[in-house]
């Protein structure tokens, strides 16, 4: 294969000789895109150590025009590697076997002079990118290697210990644009790199990465590796893989890892600012240089392909730095003054620069889009969704947007549902689409009348309301107290709080045919879809204070279950037919068609609203990520199943039966299908290396000790077995398989007390006095006089958080203007 050096695309890629042909008579492009010849013309312009493709199809075939509109498409991008394409007529008097058979008219043929190197069926070459990767791949053999196994992988890696680095890939399928890049890269680089390629999941799995929807791409250091049997280090590209982007990655991994330098840092340049990447300069003097060189080069590994690392050595240094300062952080942007930090943790170190580049992502972002939403640390996954939705046209008429004007007149003219937001915030933003898919399902059937306020243009109003975090949910009754909806941020349970709330709780049931049909599901059979367990409360007339604290408990779960109260003379006959001492509570399980009594003598409102609570926990549930926290406060150690799919019915069978007979009553049973849920999947990693085949039993004490322990997996999942290992569990006979390490799982952030933040950043004092914000039983009084009470002390927040795409010195200023009503998302 001759090279010839050129330009393209802005870097040095090598010329092949290749003639890519075509041949066919249906499609006519243009002249100048593809070269028709006839078939004797064709072979004769093969040249010796050149490359081409050709097509043979009759003429006049209609099944062609489309594979060649994509082949006149990829004109240009093979022209760039010397590709030159052409297609050729087969005509009936032409003896070729390539114009022969009608199945050999569904294949391109690939020669190298006049060699056959390769065949491929035109259904592979389905598009621009698969006729650009499919050709370089066959032409480029030598210089990749396509594996399928870790063994082939090792091997390759042992090989090149001390010669050579590699640059490993996957891709989802062959063809598809990761290939194609990958591809065009090999073409620049393939005698400088061994590249591996794989398709393999289990492969990308076995190296260690864990989010194998998305291409890979690694660069393997074996050069440096004398030790052969010492691993080889590998960096991951952590960017999307295209054709510039690995260019660019390429070229920082060829870079220096550490640089000495000793002068000013904001005069300083290398290859990594020419790159856009940023300077991370750890500041040295000498009588620490051994251990603050040792330092730079741990950043510099965990940071390379992310930023330049260097050595600033203090003592030489002509400029003047903070003597506290330990990092200097120069931006890749010009004219951008240098920070000098004091960071004495490589962690923050990383932690900066990561900050630092995600904050300058978003912000090109922006400058591409301006309607691009503020993206926070706290937030980046609800960021980038809300990013990539920001153009989904949502019918926001399908809500009422409020006004400081219209608040009060519109909440109190009708029962209304109110979402509280910030429209420059993620999470908001996120919330707001599940919040118009709620009104879209609603649309026509319902008498609440949802409703929207931007309480980045009326903070008044969300202040009067005390509203200080978004997003935040309120129905609003005539005469009944503001409820907030507390539950999880989606559509589905939204829907139900909203849909459960169209009736008062607790429902004054007045007869004891009333009351059947109620506990039947006949009453609200429409709203039994929302709720499966229905509650009525059994009370004789006299029972006062029992009434009054079932009616708080019902109050408390409305939106969450359905509660009804009855209380009429003829009680005893319900009390008799159910075997239930007043006061009592009855449970009716629709789904099951079951109904139980509870006796709640001497039992306060908070003791009801705990026993409906755990009522409405199933006995063998299968765990998600939504209803995990309600098992989780049960604070007793989860025996879980682990199931790639719907359980064993025999395995459910099982540990029912245990749990009837009360062998269970100290631990929380419960499944997670790994289908459903796959985050299932990094848990069982945590627990297990490697991974176990599937169902697993394990019993996790994730409230005292954190021990793991696992059912054995030689022995079926049944009664004597399950019954046998727990007292074996019991008596301290069983050895757990890892112990999991305390850590409080909180937010990387606390929650933003936003209108506090911005009172404080227009105050000129470190704490003043604010309107004390009015309560939530006071929520519809008037407005003057919930500014009347000033008795209350904000104060300005421990940590002073950022805020950006806001001009906080100017919020005020500018919220007393007119906003327009029409702002786009």
């Amino acid at each position: 294969m001759q090279l010839q050096l050129m330009m393209s695309s802005g870097f040095n890629v090598f010329r092949v000789g290749i003639s890519f042909v075509i041949m066919c008579s249906f499609y006519m492009p243009t002249v100048d895109s593809l070269l028709e010849l006839s078939p004797q013309k064709y072979f004769s312009t093969l040249q010796p150590g050149k490359a081409s493709l050709a097509y043979f199809c009759q003429a006049d075939s209609p099944r062609t025009s489309v594979f060649l509109e994509e082949l006149n498409g990829a004109v240009r991008p093979l022209q760039d590697y010397g590709i030159s394409v052409a297609k050729v007529n087969c005509v009936k008097e032409e003896i070729s076997r390539y114009c022969g058979k009608e199945k050999d008219l569904m294949k391109a043929y690939l020669f190298k002079g006049n060699v056959l190197l390769r065949e491929f069926p035109t259904d592979t070459l389905f598009d621009v990118n698969a006729i650009v990767a499919h050709v370089l791949f066959a032409l480029l053999f030598n210089e990749v290697k396509y594996i399928t196994n870790l063994e082939d992988l090792q091997n390759i890696e042992n090989a090149l210990k001390g010669k050579a680095n590699i640059i490993f890939s996957y891709v989802r399928a062959i063809g598809i644009p990761e290939h194609r890049a990958v591809m065009e890269a090999a073409f620049v680089y393939g005698t400088t790199y061994q590249f591996v390629l794989t398709t393999e999941i289990a492969l990308l799995e076995s190296i260690g990465s864990e989010d194998v929807e998305y291409a890979h791409l690694y660069f393997f250091h074996c050069k440096l590796v004398l030790d052969l049997t010492q691993q080889c280090r590998r960096t991951l590209m952590e960017q999307p893989l295209t054709t510039l982007n690995i260019h660019l990655f390429i070229k920082t991994m060829k870079a220096p890892l550490l640089t000495e330098v000793a002068e000013d840092p904001q005069q300083v340049s290398t290859v990594h600012l020419q790159l856009g990447l940023p300077l991370v300069f750890i500041v040295s003097q000498q009588a620490t240089y051994e251990a603050d060189r040792r330092t730079a080069e741990w950043v510099a590994w965990r940071l390379l392909g992310k930023a330049g690392v260097l050595l600033l050595l203090r003592d030489s240094l002509e400029v003047n730095i903070p003597q506290h300062a330990n990092v200097v952080f120069k931006r890749a942007e010009k004219g951008v003054p240098v920070e000098f930090l004091v960071l004495h943790d490589v962690d923050l170190i990383i932690s900066h620069v990561e900050h630092s580049m995600h904050i300058e992502e978003i912000q090109e972002d922006e400058d591409d889009d301006m309607e691009g939403p503020d993206i926070d640390v706290q937030d980046d996954e609800v960021a980038e969704t809300v990013f990539r939705d920001r153009k989904r046209k949502l019918p926001l008429e399908l809500t009422v947007e409020l006004t400081e004007e219209t608040f009060n007149a519109t909440v109190m003219a009708s029962d209304s549902i109110v979402l509280f937001y910030a429209g420059w915030q993620a999470v908001s933003m996120a919330f707001l689409q599940s919040y118009i898919d709620v009104a879209v399902k609603l649309k026509g059937t319902s008498t609440m009348l949802l409703t929207r306020i931007n309480c980045a243009d009326w903070s008044d109003v969300c202040t009067k309301q005390n509203v200080t975090e978004f997003p935040i949910v309120k129905m609003y009754k005539k005469g009944e107290n503001p409820v907030s909806y507390a539950g999880m941020l989606g559509t589905k349970d939204l829907l139900k709080f909203i849909q459960l709330n169209r009736i008062s709780y607790p429902v004054n049931i007045t007869s004891i045919q009333e009351a059947e049909e109620y506990l039947s599901g006949e009453l609200y059979k429409d709203l039994i879809s929302y709720s499966s367990v229905s509650v009525l409360g059994l009370f004789s007339p006299t029972m006062t204070t029992a009434k009054e604290d079932f009616s708080e408990a019902g109050n408390y779960l409305k939106g969450y279950v359905i509660t009804g109260i009855y209380s009429e003379e003829d009680v005893l006959l319900l009390s008799n037919k159910y075997a239930a001492s007043l006061p009592a509570l009855l449970l009716a399980r629709h789904t099951e068609g079951k109904i139980e009594s509870i006796p709640l003598a001497n039992t306060h409102a908070e003791d009801i609203v705990q026993i409906v609570t755990d009522a409405l926990l199933e006995m063998f549930p299968e765990i998600t990520v939504e209803n995990l926290p309600s098992y989780f406060r049960l604070q007793k150690p989860l025996l879980i199943l682990f199931s790639d799919g719907s359980i064993n019915p025999q395995y459910k069978k099982a540990i029912l039966t245990l749990v009837k007979q009360k062998y269970l009553d100290s631990l929380t049973p419960c499944w997670l299908n790994l289908k459903n849920t796959p985050v299932g999947k990094g848990i069982l990693q945590a627990y297990f290396d490697p991974l176990p085949p599937l169902p697993l039993l394990v019993l996790v004490n994730l409230h005292s000790g954190g021990q793991v322990f696992a059912f054995p997996s030689d022995q079926a999942i049944i009664e004597e077995n399950l019954v046998l290992w727990l007292k074996k569990l019991e008596a301290g006979l069983e050895n757990h398989i890892t112990i999991l390490p305390a850590q409080e799982w909180k937010p990387p952030l606390p929650a933003y007390d936003f209108l506090s933040m911005m009172d404080a950043a227009t105050s000129q004092h470190s704490t003043r006095k604010i309107p004390q914000c009015m309560k939530e039983t006071d929520v519809q009084e008037n407005d003057k006089e919930q500014h009347e009470d000033k008795s209350a002390v904000r104060k300005e927040p421990i940590e002073t958080l950022r805020i950006k795409h806001w001009n906080r010195s100017n919020w005020f200023k500018e919220a007393e203007k007119s906003f327009r009503h029409d702002k786009e998302l």
